[in-house]
């Protein structure tokens, strides 16, 4: 399989940006990573574009992870263990674990991305995060040339974060997840740990949720809160939740009742960053092109014909406010290409 070059990346990223690929490769085979030429090249790993911020042309290749499959590999008495090739869309995975018969996932429906990119960031919404389910995952080692387990434990899996951005392996094109396996437990309960997910519920008049039941509340919040990248270019949640200690999230609180905070296992306060940004007038404002949705201000959105340099602009401006009027720093969720 050869690269192809010069490639627009525009329709590859969800924010819309433009940007070109000196050489671009789409991988649909795990074998094909192996080839000799792909090992001595500057490289990045590019799933499905959605939790990426493309600043302009990129010198080096492309290496677009395709890799379809999704499969039961086992089960044992306590749980099933589903198997599924890194490019996988992630919302249809998890429906069709569904439809299965093997909840476990629901939490994360409608969630873009492709099954690879879900470990490295550690996807997490509405009270699960995606390591809470993960068993394994295999990938390929260009510097080794040769595949690897990485088990749970491994991954080191933190808020957002995981072994694979703490080490550098993926942003610097050095691995590339292949497949991932799932632990999905036999004894479900569901999680209604989010007032909105309830308040769906409720509106439905559904009082014992099914797995089913939850995903569809979720996704009937979210079509609600958050704009379709295929309409408003976006990547979903533009900035973590910002982790502070518990000293200035009492004095923050003390000042401004209202704000949302939630206690963390290590003493310290997670804060919403979006109550933060809309605090700070940001929810609906644009700068050019750019700007913070209207409907939830913690998702940056592209008004048409934005660049990198406009999103870095924008991004920049609601770090300062939110840090002038709150003391708090602001870190982007996406990675910058």
């Amino acid at each position: 399989m050869n690269s192809v070059h010069n490639v627009d990346l525009t329709p590859f990223n969800t924010l819309a940006l433009p940007g070109k690929a000196a050489a671009y490769r789409k991988i649909t085979a795990p074998e094909q990573l192996t080839a000799p030429e792909l090992a001595g090249q500057t490289r990045f790993i590019l799933g499905g574009g959605s939790n990426l911020v493309l600043t302009g042309d990129f010198a080096g290749l492309v290496l677009h992870m395709a890799i379809p499959g999704k499969r039961l590999l086992k089960e044992d008495s306590e749980a099933f263990y589903i198997e599924a090739g890194a490019g996988e869309n992630w919302h249809d995975f998890v429906q069709w674990t569904l439809q299965q018969g093997w909840p476990g996932l629901e939490n994360l429906s409608l969630i873009p991305g492709t099954v690879g990119a879900a470990p490295i960031q550690n996807i997490g919404a509405y009270g699960l995060e995606v390591g809470e389910c993960f068993h394994s995952l295999t990938a390929w080692d260009f510097e080794k040339q040769a595949f690897f387990p990485v088990d749970r434990d491994n991954c080191r899996f933190g808020y957002r974060d995981s072994v694979f951005k703490q080490e550098g392996w993926h942003l610097n094109g050095r691995m590339a997840i292949t497949s991932v396996i799932f632990r999905h437990p036999k004894a479900w309960t569901p999680n209604l740990r989010y007032a909105d997910v309830n308040q769906e519920l409720a509106a439905q008049n559904i009082t014992t949720p099914t797995a089913q039941d939850v995903a569809k509340a979720i996704v009937a919040v979210r079509q609600r809160k958050l704009p379709d990248p295929v309409v408003i270019p976006n990547t979903g949640s533009f900035f973590h939740n910002p982790v502070v200690e518990a000293a200035q999230a009492e004095a923050l609180k003390a000042s401004h009742p209202t704000l949302p905070c939630y206690p963390q296992p290590d003493g310290r306060v997670k804060l919403a960053a979006g109550w933060l940004i809309e605090q700070a007038g940001w929810k609906g404002k644009n700068l050019g092109p750019v700007g913070m949705y209207e409907k939830q201000a913690l998702v940056l959105v592209n008004r048409g014909g934005a660049t990198g340099d406009d999103v870095k602009r924008t991004m920049a401006a609601v770090q300062a406010d939110v840090q002038a009027r709150f003391g708090v720093a602001l870190t982007p969720e996406p990675i910058f290409l």
